[in-house]
């Protein structure tokens, strides 16, 4: 009987050594994305490395599709820690944070190199810094890239097309002043209900990178793509502060590591895919025009700038030229 019970441990033993390792933490990330826009590619990445890195002692769970809510709802998950990670666009935190709407004003950023400059650097480190007030840890800044505008009357090439266009705007003040400026008729709506919101009429027009166009399925209910480019559109990725905190030294430089490879893969896919997904809306149907007058739309922007600068004053619009050059 002993030498049956000396057995059973060996193999018991033996049985436990052989099993792999039990995850001791999953974290949740949350974005809005469909699976297949970029943003779920990066998500996936970075819980790729995250899993290699310690071990698959962390294992990040991915809620695509706005599947824990809408952004404003994931944001305060985050801070009150039902949610771990999201990734949403930087115009959901300028409630909180006013003077960083400085980002989002049309025309900011010449071109996508200043704006991984700023972000990257001192500047974009501050805004992230200030986000711990809050309950969030900044890991980075994504993108959306270049806002474009869509439509089903046809195609912006200067200002005063727009007139008249109901025209649903994203959570960024300046951008809802702009098409005000330009006398659209902007309304704020999710972007989980803008689909439908265009296929029933209830707006008629929108403005978003390119990746969203193609990934929401816009072109399906949009027939003018116009590259107007007026706005650089930053996602920002943040994580709840106590988690991090209860991270070791070695996990949290993991997670920091990891979001700035899934960041950097990102952004690069975004640049050198942009032109292929154009070729693939005009295959599904839309007319794009490249037509547009950006210098009348820079200076129907100058109100807006002044608008801004007036409640939230020019220390953030300064800093961030300043780093631009």
């Amino acid at each position: 009987m002993k030498n049956v019970t000396k057995i059973i441990c060996a193999a018991s033993a033996l049985m436990l050594l052989a099993s792999p390792a039990q995850a001791e933490m999953r974290l949740k990330f949350a974005h809005t994305a469909p699976v297949t826009d970029l943003s779920h590619k990066m998500a996936l990445m970075f819980a790729d490395d995250v899993k290699a890195s310690t071990n698959g002692s962390i294992v990040v769970d991915i809620y695509p599709n706005g599947q824990l809510g809408s952004d404003s709802q994931m944001i305060d998950g985050v801070r009150s820690g039902i949610i771990d990670i999201e990734l949403s666009g930087l115009n959901n935190f300028t409630g909180m944070i006013p003077e960083a709407g400085a980002f989002t004003l049309p025309f900011m950023f010449a071109n996508r190199a200043t704006a991984y400059k700023v972000l990257d650097g001192e500047v974009g480190l501050g805004v992230l810094g200030d986000l711990e007030e809050f309950g969030m840890k900044g890991l980075g800044f994504a993108e959306n890239g270049y806002r474009n505008i869509t439509n089903n009357r046809g195609p912006i090439r200067v200002p005063s097309d727009l007139e008249g266009l109901q025209m649903r705007v994203n959570g960024s003040k300046p951008l809802n002043d702009l098409f005000q400026e330009l006398k659209a008729n902007p309304q704020q709506l999710p972007v989980s209900e803008l689909y439908t919101a265009l296929e029933t009429g209830v707006v008629d027009a929108q403005d978003h990178p390119i990746w969203v166009v193609e990934a929401f399925k816009f072109f399906e209910v949009q027939k003018y793509l116009s590259l107007s480019q007026h706005a650089y559109s930053a996602l920002t990725l943040v994580m709840n502060s106590d988690r991090f905190e209860g991270l070791t030294d070695k996990e949290q430089a993991i997670v920091m590591s990891s979001a700035a490879k899934a960041i950097a893969y990102q952004r690069s896919a975004s640049q050198t895919a942009e032109e292929d997904k154009i070729k693939f809306l005009e295959g599904e149907g839309m007319i794009v025009n490249r037509d547009v007058d950006g210098a009348a739309f820079q200076n129907a922007a100058k109100p807006v700038w002044e608008s801004f600068i007036a409640t939230n004053g020019d220390s953030l619009i300064n800093e961030i030229l300043a780093a631009s050059k």
